[in-house]
This record gives C-alpha cells, sequence and structure tokens, in this order.
C-alpha cells in the first residue's frame, strides 16, 4: 500500500475506489501477504495481487463490493475452480480480501510510517467466513464483532481498539509487533476468528559503527534494499563525505556516546565493524541493551570468544549475548570488501523474515498463523 501513496495522491485522495488485498498465500504465490490493488469507479488500476493473473477477476469483484458494500474473501488457484478461467499460472493460491472502499484506518497507518518521525502500525481486520455472510456488509457491529472498525497495534507496545476480551488482546499485541518488527502482514486466528494483521513498519535503519572500507559497500547495498544508513566513527580522517557519498547520516563520536544522539533502538541493525576493541564493545553493549533488532561483529571465532567473556563482565547477560552474531554475516566463501558487505547484508535480511533455518513466521502465544509454506515468486 505504501508504493501506491503517490499514485494516490495523483488521483485525489477522495477519488471513489475499491480495494483487493492478499491475506493469505499457499504454494508459489506470485505475491505477498498485504499486496494491494486499487480500482476507482471510472477503470483506473494501481497495484497488484498477483503477477497479472487475477487482477481482471478482482477488479471485477471490487465493482460488485462498490455496489453491495459488502466484504469478500475469495480464494483464486489451482484448487479453485475459478482458477482455470483466471489463469493463476504460477500453481500458488491467495487468498483476496475485496473491500468497498480504502479503510481510513490503513491510509493512516501507511502515511505515518513515513518520514524518520514516522511510527509503525499494525490494522487488524476482522475477516468474514465465506462471501459474502450479511453481518460483514456496512453497519453497526454485532455479538462476536469488533467492537471498533479495525484495531491498531503501534510499534510502542500501544493499542487503540479491543477485540473485546484481555487474552486476546494480549495475544494479539504480541503477534502484531513480531509481524511489525518484521514487516510481514500475515492472517492470524485468534479465539476462534480468523484477522488480518496488515502492517506498516518505519523504515528499517543500518547502524555502521566503523567507517572502514566494509562499510562503503555495505551503505550502498543496504540503501538498494530500502534500508536508511548511518556510519558512525569517532576518526575524522575515515568518517569523511567523501568516502561516504550515499550515506544517509555521517556522525563523529563514540558509538555509546552517540547511541541518544541517532536514537539507537529496536527498529535498528547494528554491524559492528571497526576491529578496534574500545569501539567495538561499548558499540554491542549499547545495542544489545537497547534490543536492536540485528548485532553483528567483525572477529574471528578466538576473538568472538574473548569478546564475549569480557561483554559478561560489562554486565551483558547469556540471553542478551546470544542474540549477537559473530562472525558477523553469512559464510558465502568471499573475503573482499564488496562480499563481506554481501555476507552481512544477506543476514541482516535473513534475520529480519525468518530465512537461514529460522521460520518465516515465529508464532506469539496464543496466535495461530494461517500460512503454508509460500515462497514469492513470478507468476
Amino acid at each position: 500500500m505504501k508504493e501506491l501513496l503517490k499514485t494516490l495522491a495523483g488521483w485525489g485522495e477522495d477519488v471513489p475506489l475499491g480495494r483487493a488485498v492478499v491475506v493469505r498465500t499457499f504454494g508459489s504465490a506470485p505475491r505477498p501477504e498485504g499486496a494491494v490493488l486499487l480500482v476507482t469507479d471510472d477503470g483506473r488500476i494501481a497495484g497488484s495481487v498477483s503477477g497479472g493473473c487475477v487482477e481482471g477477476a478482482a477488479a471485477e469483484e471490487i465493482a460488485k463490493a462498490r455496489v453491495d458494500g459488502h466484504v469478500r474473501v475469495i480464494r483464486y488457484g489451482i484448487s479453485d475452480e475459478e482458477a482455470w478461467d483466471v489463469g493463476l499460472a504460477c500453481g500458488g493460491t491467495i487468498d483476496v480480501m475485496i473491500q468497498p472502499d480504502l479503510p481510513a484506518d490503513v491510509l493512516a497507518a501507511a502515511k505515518g510510517s513515513e518520514g524518520p518521525s514516522g511510527r509503525g502500525t499494525a490494522v487488524v481486520t476482522l475477516l468474514p467466513s465465506d462471501a459474502p455472510p450479511p453481518q460483514f456488509a456496512r453497519h453497526e457491529p454485532g455479538p462476536g464483532e469488533l467492537p471498533t472498525p479495525h484495531v491498531l497495534v503501534h510499534d510502542d507496545g500501544t493499542m487503540e481498539g479491543t477485540l473485546g476480551a484481555r487474552a486476546l488482546d494480549q495475544d494479539l499485541l504480541a503477534g502484531a509487533l513480531e509481524a511489525l518488527r518484521r514487516g510481514v502482514s500475515t492472517a492470524a486466528e485468534l479465539g476462534g476468528r480468523s484477522y488480518f494483521i496488515e502492517v506498516y513498519p518505519v523504515k528499517p535503519r543500518l547502524v555502521m559503527v566503523g567507517a572502514v572500507e566494509v562499510a562503503r559497500s555495505l551503505t550502498r547495498l543496504a540503501k538498494e534494499l530500502g534500508y536508511t544508513t548511518v556510519v558512525v566513527d569517532g576518526r575524522t580522517a575515515f568518517a569523511t563525505p567523501e568516502r561516504f557519498p550515499d550515506v544517509d547520516q555521517l556522525v563523529i563520536g563514540w558509538p555509546d556516546e552517540v547511541a541518544d544522539q541517532i536514537g539507537l533502538g529496536p527498529n535498528d541493525a547494528v554491524a559492528v565493524l571497526s576491529h578496534d576493541v574500545k569501539f567495538d564493545e561499548p558499540a554491542i553493549v549499547e545495542a544489545l541493551r537497547r534490543d536492536c533488532r540485528y548485532v553483528g561483529a567483525v572477529g574471528s571465532r578466538k576473538t568472538q570468544v574473548d569478546r564475549r567473556d569480557r561483554l559478561r563482565e560489562a554486565g551483558l547477560t547469556d540471553a542478551q549475548l546470544a542474540r549477537l552474531r559473530g562472525p558477523i554475516g553469512l559464510d558465502l566463501g568471499g573475503r573482499a570488501p564488496a562480499e563481506t558487505a554481501l555476507s552481512i547484508m544477506a543476514e541482516i535480511v535473513a534475520a529480519r523474515y525468518g530465512g537461514s533455518g529460522v521460520p518465516m513466521v515465529q508464532r506469539a502465544p496464543g496466535i495461530q498463523v494461517m500460512r503454508e509454506s509460500s515462497p514469492v515468486v513470478g507468476g
């Protein structure tokens, strides 16, 4: 949805339109959960819910929803007889929620996650059980339905709205925060009801400690992947705009002393690259204490063992040290600076999305993720 904001602004936000959004994927689905198609009443289209296979059928369903006001969830795939008509050629199956309009909460969440002062929000929508029961038309909620149109979960742990029971709200909060951290929308089941958790996280950030050659390549890779980049070093000869023309923020100082200045926190991945104990270890301590999403540090295996002993003496717990990745990066076999940068960025991405042996979606207590193995491939 975020990638459609410019298009929507060009259309004018008051233009009458409906929305289709992928809420579940099974098999080799062409687009992930959260992929969006917008269709205006005058026939303009933006976005996609497949590789082009089902857009026409989804647009027709949006037109129907615009007339009757119902929300529908429609399955397209090989197991569905309709698939032969719409041609889901990649062989996967997708569940698409058809909405008669663009929910205001969704638009606000997408906009609110943009910019340096943005905050991440998950918009939780109750899914209809068939297509469509009358109670899912526009109306006041009845028994067992969401008391408000959506429940909003923000990345600071606050919630707006309720599922109607404290235990359900606690489970939802845990699951939505995990989805926000990973940046992955998903369908989930709570209390016997199905919900779609649509996430709009803030832009992820990579903080590199040490203005070394690897950091130069890593900056370029991270920006290509949508990360905001920060390089921190106390050595003015290394941390120069000439050496880092593409970096978003270049900070001169000791990593632990500038942590507040740069707002180091859970949205950050931290790569400690300086090979200097007096820089490395204070940076690791701050990053782990502030619960940064990824913390990795250069150094041999022996260096890592000795370092962990010193970090324990500095007050870090075994649980915190278990989150430290070192030697940093996936073992791709390369040793050149650009190859090392690639291995580091690959590990950061794998850690975010659950790759390299980590489950794609970690289930929070009480959350049943309604999803099978679903790699995203071309359809």
